[in-house]
């Protein structure tokens, strides 16, 4: 990991207030490190921490991830209500979910239009809208 990438992360975390830990560094220099927003799974963020030699368990990363998204710094997005990607871009917009290949990438959100939403039950308001687009090649 190059200092400019730990630099970026560390800076990502204090941003945030978050405490830079040696493995939130770490982790945070991997999703921020190059300036380029990502989609992740707990998973391919272990493998990429493990490809660049950082000693952290799954478990750390769940809960790091965890950690950043409770903090502002991430948004979780789920797929089939169980398999969650980790998105670095907090604003919101679509996302194209590629079927075959089980990637997330973001989609173009000036070309969405949601002309209505349903009213919200008595008692309840609209949080949020997540629109996940799902692909297939033909």
């Amino acid at each position: 990991m190059t200092p400019d990438a730990v630099e970026r992360g560390s800076g990502w975390l204090g941003q945030a207030g978050l405490r830079p830990t040696r493995q939130r560094v770490a982790l945070a220099a991997l999703l921020v490190g190059d300036g380029q927003n990502r989609h992740v799974t707990a998973e391919s963020l272990f493998d990429a921490a493990k490809r660049n030699g950082e000693k952290v368990s799954l478990a750390t990363v769940y809960n790091t991830l965890r950690a950043f998204c409770d903090a502002g710094l991430m948004q979780e997005v789920t797929v089939d209500g169980s398999k969650s990607y980790f998105d670095t871009n907090v604003h919101d917009h679509p996302h194209f979910y590629w079927e075959e290949d089980g990637r997330l990438t973001d989609a173009p959100a000036d070309q969405l239009q949601i002309a209505r939403l349903p009213d919200a039950p008595h008692g309840a308001e609209i949080a949020s809208v997540d629109v996940v687009i799902r692909l297939r090649r033909r």
